[in-house]
């Protein structure tokens, strides 16, 4: 347990010192240790009632989902700060990065970066164009004692550029959301894709 409070404590530090602050902050770490005990699947709402259930953490799941589902919090320091904690990320003298798509269906017409996208990996009897976000997630692939692993780091919406120019509803930016398009992919324009 010794490593889970020497990697969650710095994590704390990013938000702000106000009580509503502190409050979040730990309500972040039981969330994140939520996720890793193998009390049940890491739905949001599993998440909820294990917060509850082995925890002690009474807080209403309409206040959670909000927190859940914040722009405002601190990622890029939570990020940094996570990439810093990682002992060794180099393999070989190389920094070896895993690059990930993955479409997830949505029903309903307003979602943000949804978009009728093709499933390459579809099933015969599965739409090969289904209603749903494309997510580009990357991650640090390391070997941890002696199998591979691909720590995840971040991720971003994979918008096609047509649809950003066509102003489509579903491309249209709020606060907080990030996403690539095809001129900004990692792979056509690294130096370019690495500012965003």
């Amino acid at each position: 347990m010794f490593i889970l409070r020497d990697t969650l404590l710095p994590l704390q530090d990013h938000f702000s010192k106000t009580t509503l602050g502190r409050e979040r902050a730990s309500l972040f770490v039981y969330t994140i240790l939520s996720i890793i005990v193998p009390f049940t699947s890491s739905m949001t709402s599993n998440l909820w009632r294990c917060l509850d259930t082995l925890f002690g953490f009474e807080i209403k799941n309409k206040r959670f989902y909000t927190f859940m589902a914040s722009s405002t919090l601190p990622w890029a320091g939570l990020w940094k700060t996570i990439w810093e904690l990682i002992p060794s990320p180099e393999t070989d003298g190389r920094i070896l990065v895993a690059l990930d798509d993955s479409i997830i269906t949505k029903v309903g017409k307003n979602i943000f970066g949804c978009e009728a996208i093709f499933d390459h990996a579809a099933k015969s009897n599965q739409n090969k164009y289904p209603w749903a976000q494309n997510i580009v997630s990357v991650g640090l692939l390391k070997q941890v004692k002696g199998r591979w692993a691909c720590l995840f780091l971040d991720f971003r919406f994979y918008l096609p550029l047509k649809t950003i120019q066509a102003k489509k509803e579903t491309a249209t930016i709020r606060s907080g959301s990030r996403y690539f398009c095809e001129s900004l992919f990692w792979a056509s324009q690294p130096k370019q894709a690495a500012k965003t």
